[in-house]
């Protein structure tokens, strides 16, 4: 089951540009920046704060890396802002079946590896009245 909000996906074009903003104006601490090859992104992971639990949530900045990205796409069509929303679970694949029973297409099937070690699918659009949602499991 959903557990928590893990982060929400900003597109941006200036990843550098884009964290400085984040941290001066919000006080957001970066703790991670990764280019993930297969999705054609650099991003950058702030953390928001923790919650009861010691989890943390999260910004995350995706700078398109390849014109033939999927984000590289949106950006063209929708510029800049929030892309996705990503909720933890404790068990990716579990969720992504469950969800499928329902009629919910992941995008990724089975689910695949994501920033920081973590197992990830994304959720179709149409399925989620129109948000990209993202299942994150972490290492």
């Amino acid at each position: 089951m959903i557990s928590r909000i893990d982060h929400i996906g900003i597109v941006c074009r200036d990843l550098d540009d884009t964290v400085e903003f984040y941290r001066a104006t919000h006080g957001f601490e970066l703790c991670h920046v990764e280019v993930i090859e297969s999705q054609g992104v650099r991003e950058a992971m702030l953390k928001v704060g923790a919650t009861d639990d010691g989890a943390a949530s999260y910004i995350q900045l995706l700078e398109p890396v390849r014109e033939d990205s999927a984000v590289s796409a949106w950006l063209a069509e929708n510029g800049p802002g929030v892309h996705h929303i990503a909720f933890g679970t404790d068990d990716v694949e579990a969720e992504s079946e469950r969800l499928k029973a329902r009629g919910i297409r992941p995008i990724f099937d089975p689910p695949g590896t994501g920033s920081r070690g973590t197992r990830v699918t994304f959720l179709h659009p149409r399925d989620c009245h129109g948000v990209l949602t993202e299942l994150v499991t972490l290492p």
